[in-house]
């Protein structure tokens, strides 16, 4: 358990790692909900942990290097209280949306870890309990299933191979 926890740390601070493979994980060997649970709370310590180092990081950079140049990227870090907490929460809730890039751009911003925190946690029990559920069907699929899938995986990398040398 331990180790799951330390890994998802170092998923966050990596900022591009996806962690649905720990979440599998963690699945896999620990049961449905205690998996889950351990996922949620390795996310949510990854997520306070680099959400610190990177506004430490920040902190040690020249003043001249500034996000703030961009105007919609200066109203992001503006955000305070209770509009920053609403929009790390539903930042949280889109799936398609990079733990790290919220991560990022609130340790830039001015929300507080505690805010940060609460938000980011909340955020990631609906994703966490959609993505659990999901791996958990694909490991409870039959023969048959893993099979399909394994078939329409490989057509779609075939596919994705002609399309990268333009032969589609």
């Amino acid at each position: 358990m331990l180790i799951s926890l330390l890994i998802n740390i170092f998923i966050s601070l990596a900022g591009v790692i996806p962690s649905v493979f720990l979440t599998a994980a963690n699945i896999i060997f620990f049961g449905f909900w205690y998996g889950l649970v351990i996922s949620f709370v390795g996310e949510a310590l990854g997520a306070i942990v680099s959400f610190y180092a990177y506004r430490q990081g920040f902190r040690k950079l020249p003043k001249t290097i500034s996000m703030e140049a961009i105007p919609k990227v200066k109203r992001l870090l503006q955000v305070e209280g209770k509009k920053a907490f609403l929009l790390i929460l539903s930042l949280r809730l889109l799936p398609f949306i990079p733990s790290g890039v919220i991560n990022l751009f609130s340790a830039m911003g001015k929300v507080s870890l505690i805010l940060f925190s609460l938000a980011s946690s909340l955020g990631k029990i609906p994703a966490l309990i959609i993505e659990g559920y999901s791996v958990l069907q694909i490991t409870e699929f039959t023969w048959q299933g893993k099979i399909i899938l394994t078939g329409i995986s490989i057509y779609l990398l075939y596919l994705l191979r002609k399309i990268i040398k333009g032969n589609l």
